[in-house]
């Protein structure tokens, strides 16, 4: 076997729970360098595993755990982790990030990755040590939920384990249920649920192998330098208020979704700001795991006792369990939140299918009579159902597309999502860039695997009617993210980097001793948004699925929305030909055959 490159180990873990077999199994130094780790990475392996037309629960469908060459090295953020799956909400790529004490811990058990594959025989949880792989039935464990799991981890095998789990939600198959850790999420496109259609209740990880570094004194001086530069102005909002900081000012600028979409303001968003919020409940602070950064705005009701866990607020809960849902309580909102944390559910899918599924009961396509906007308690009622499987719950844990599809196709028309994904917390119709985004992207509405809501809100293209040849930015935005979520480094600290590109293959060189260009790196993020693509295209996908609702692309303006926030189907049609030609794509978004061999040529 090759030597590995410093800071990988050079093989992956491949695990079938059915047999209970194990395999390490070597990477190519050549594939760590064009893939790096992280999504590019678990998207080389995930075309590996995988079988085209497979279904996503089957089996066989390989659920996979990625690390990249920074974890564990004295970069702030670097302890991030990624999981990779077919998705059961979209049935195309899902790649989720989390960061927590586990990524460092899994790298320590001496490989770059985890691949799990088949079934096992009843609720297990599987533990990995760098010389042993064990099957621990935990039968007793069953439908316990995250604090819960996590405690009873602890109790049986030791504080010595890291572990990522699963709740209630991820045992009963629910499309948009999450992969938690230490109070983090693998959230979106329903990992959970892969994970519990294979009776894996939790991994656990405890290793002592290290990598090396090939300059180690050149890594810790450039990690002084980020972390000094992390808390600079450039993260001072993340730090002061935190994600939920941007619900004002998407108000002020109407680009706040409200009521599953039919306005871009929110009356009463003054009670859900954070500055409110802050006047009446105690708040904590926190970081992720190696971060300096320190953005976790942690909330605790009026009277809760100081031991309590708290609610980990962030913008996308804030909206999609508040104005999304027409809720202006904050202490329903926190409750939901914490509902969907301990439940182990995604908040955007969460909300955006109850959100859609409060319209449907109000234009009586659905008879649920209390499912109203601005009733907290449904919508607490709700989530529980979800997280349990009980009354409504199946049906709106199938997600917003599905949930359509069974109501009607007259709903079909107001539902929210893009290939079946949930819509985040962006007016489309007036933040235009992010429109293409969302249309485009391989993972269905995603604002964190396109950054082009960054663009909207800058004076490069006017966000309310963006120029077909104003594509690049998006393209650009897109690249970058492939290239931080392979490294894995957070986007927090995009704002940091003048020229991302080249300052992140500085970065990358005392790790690995690549001399790898800035050219070289945006070549690497082109093949892993081209990867990407591929594995869609061998699951199914088609160029109409790179749309948006049609809801978005009328002529009528959603209440409180900017002035001349129209976004008709022929334009946004102009604007993906012109996003695939630049990408050097076919016009309607198929991959040229040289492309796809050279990416087969890798596998």
């Amino acid at each position: 076997m090759s030597k590995a490159p410093y800071g990988y180990h050079g093989r992956y873990l491949r695990i079938d729970l059915t047999d209970q077999s194990t395999e390490s199994v070597a990477i190519p130094p050549s594939i760590l360098r064009r893939y790096l780790g992280g999504v590019g990475l678990g998207t080389w392996l995930l075309l590996r595993e995988s079988r085209v037309g497979q279904s996503p629960l089957e089996p066989a469908a390989p659920l996979i755990f990625v690390f990249s060459p920074l974890v564990g090295s004295p970069l702030t953020t670097s302890a991030k982790f990624a999981v990779l799956a077919q998705s059961p909400l979209t049935h195309r790529i899902n790649d989720s990030l989390s960061s927590s004490h586990f990524a460092i811990a899994a790298k320590k058990t001496g490989y770059d990755a985890f691949v799990l594959v088949g079934q096992a025989e009843s609720l297990t949880t599987v533990l990995i040590e760098s010389d042993d792989i064990r099957f621990e039935p935990v039968p007793e464990f069953l439908q316990q939920t995250l604090p819960q799991t996590q405690k009873s981890l602890i109790d049986r095998f030791g504080s010595s384990w890291r572990f990522a789990a699963i709740g209630p939600a991820g045992e009963n198959l629910v499309r948009y249920a999450t992969i938690s850790n230490e109070g983090r999420h693998a959230g979106r496109g329903g990992l959970g649920a892969v994970m519990g259609s294979k009776l894996v209740k939790a991994i656990g990880v405890r290793g002592n192998l290290t990598t090396n570094y090939a300059d180690p004194d050149e890594l810790i001086r450039l990690s002084r330098d980020l972390s000094r530069r992390s808390f600079g102005p450039a993260t001072a909002k993340y730090r002061e208020l935190g994600t939920v900081a941007n619900l004002l000012t998407f108000n002020r600028l109407g680009t706040l979704p409200t009521r599953n979409f039919q306005a871009g303001s929110f009356a009463e968003s003054d009670r859900l700001a954070p500055e409110t919020i802050n006047e009446s409940r105690r708040k904590t602070q926190s970081s992720c795991a190696a971060c300096t950064i320190g953005c976790e705005h942690i909330y605790h009701n009026p009277g809760e006792d100081d031991d309590a866990a708290g609610v980990r607020l962030e913008y996308e809960n804030l909206f999609a369990l508040g104005p999304l849902c027409g809720i202006s309580d904050p202490d329903t909102v926190l409750q939901a939140s914490r509902l969907c944390d301990d439940f182990g559910l995604d908040t955007i899918s969460t909300g955006g299918t109850i959100a859609f599924a409060m319209e449907c009961a109000e234009r009586g396509l659905w008879d649920v009579p209390d499912l109203r906007f601005g009733n907290g308690n449904a919508l607490l009622s709700a989530i529980r159902a979800i997280g349990r499987g009980e009354g409504i719950g199946p049906q709106l844990a199938l997600g917003t597309r599905a949930l359509a599809e069974m109501i009607g196709p007259e709903s079909a028309e107001f539902a929210p999502h893009v290939k079946g994904l949930e819509i985040p917390g962006y007016e489309p119709r007036a933040l235009q860039t992010m429109a293409l985004g969302f249309a485009v992207g391989t993972r269905g509405a995603d604002h964190n695997r396109s950054g082009a809501y960054q663009v909207d809100f800058s004076t490069q293209v006017d966000r309310l009617e963006l120029s077909p040849d104003a594509v690049e930015p998006a393209i650009r935005t897109e690249n970058e993210a492939a290239v931080l979520d392979s490294l894995i480094l957070c986007k927090f600290l995009r704002g940091v980097f003048e020229n991302q590109f080249e300052e992140l293959s500085k970065l990358l060189r005392p790790v690995t001793g690549w001399g790898m260009s800035a050219d070289e790196l945006k070549q690497t993020a082109c093949r892993i948004v081209t990867a990407k693509k591929l594995f869609n295209i061998r699951q199914g996908w088609t160029p109409a699925e790179d749309t948006l609702p049609p809801r978005f692309l009328k002529d009528e303006l959603p209440d409180g929305a900017s002035a001349g926030a129209r976004l008709s189907s022929t334009h946004l049609q102009h604007l993906i030909t012109n996003y695939n030609k630049h990408r050097g794509w076919t016009d309607d978004g198929w991959l040229p055959p040289s492309l796809v061999a050279s990416i087969e040529n890798d596998l």
